[in-house]
């Protein structure tokens, strides 16, 4: 089985308008339209079983109205190979309750977004999010490092996931972009000890450029192989968990490359799935 746990997907009627303003933003290509359907597409030409979709809430008061979207997302796609992860925002105030909900809803996860949403992640803000869903048994997915979109903007480094992960202790945490983007010389040292997991999300090979003349030529560059190989040996492939952060990537492209970096055939399948699958409960 091989699960994403890392892609975006947008309603219908808007999917189209947004992903064109981010991918602007980010000048950067996206693979998809960012609708469910073509998401579906790429995960069959893909070999993808399962891809978990990460919502973002850049407000307060989008959580509930994310969160509903969220349930009746996986409700819709039950079996067929879409589930979402539901949302939080470090200045909502019912974080208690609306954790609570989304386990009666079935909902497995939520993710953060510490640079859309202007708050480190060692904020206490956020502290007690991470504290009530490892109450919870919730699986947290944050973004980790800079973001191409914001250039110079730092809320979650990986210094302040590691004082984070102190403040809270050990839950399934997950790292996304491989534990920090283009901050990754940083991430083994501040963060393989601590237990937490990273995700393979936009950070292997290389970007698609906008042909807008923004990126110098070699900036689209991100992990080579033998980087790639140096992180996981780091944390250990069981604690490496395959996203895409398709659009941004093409699910395809990024499960190629972890098969050909050179890891055993044990680690690329613990990567690939069976980590997932485990904090997943599937």
């Amino acid at each position: 089985m091989i699960i994403d746990i890392h892609t975006h997907t947008f309603p219908e009627k808007i999917a189209h308008r947004t992903i064109v303003k981010l991918s602007e933003a980010a000048h950067a290509a996206a693979f998809t339209d960012a609708s469910n359907e073509s998401l579906l597409a790429s995960m069959e030409k893909a070999g993808v079983d399962l891809s978990v979709v990460d919502p973002v809430a850049t407000n307060p008061l989008q959580v509930e109205k994310v969160n509903n979207s969220a349930a009746a997302l996986s409700e819709t796609y039950e079996g067929k190979g879409l589930m979402s992860f539901g949302c939080m925002h470090p200045e909502y105030t019912h974080v208690k309750e609306e954790l609570n909900r989304l386990v009666r809803l079935g909902i497995r996860g939520i993710k953060l977004h510490p640079v859309y949403q202007g708050i480190d992640i060692d904020d206490i803000r956020f502290l007690r999010i991470l504290d009530e869903a490892a109450s919870l048994g919730l699986v947290v997915l944050t973004h980790a490092g800079q973001d191409i979109g914001f250039p110079g903007v730092v809320h979650c480094s990986p210094a302040m996931c590691r004082r984070a992960i102190q403040a809270v202790g050990a839950f399934p945490f997950i790292l996304a972009h491989m534990g920090g983007w283009h901050d990754w010389e940083d991430v083994p040292g501040q963060l393989a000890d601590t237990g937490c997991y990273i995700d393979t999300s936009f950070s292997t090979d290389s970007f698609t450029p906008l042909d807008d003349g923004y990126w110098k030529e070699g900036e689209e560059k991100m992990l080579s192989p033998e980087a790639f190989t140096d992180i996981v040996r780091a944390f250990g492939a069981d604690h490496v968990i395959f996203g895409s952060d398709s659009p941004w990537s093409d699910q395809e492209t990024a499960i190629g490359f972890i098969r050909q970096s050179g890891l055993p055939k044990k680690d690329v399948n613990m990567i690939l799935g069976e980590n997932a699958a485990r904090l997943l409960g599937i």
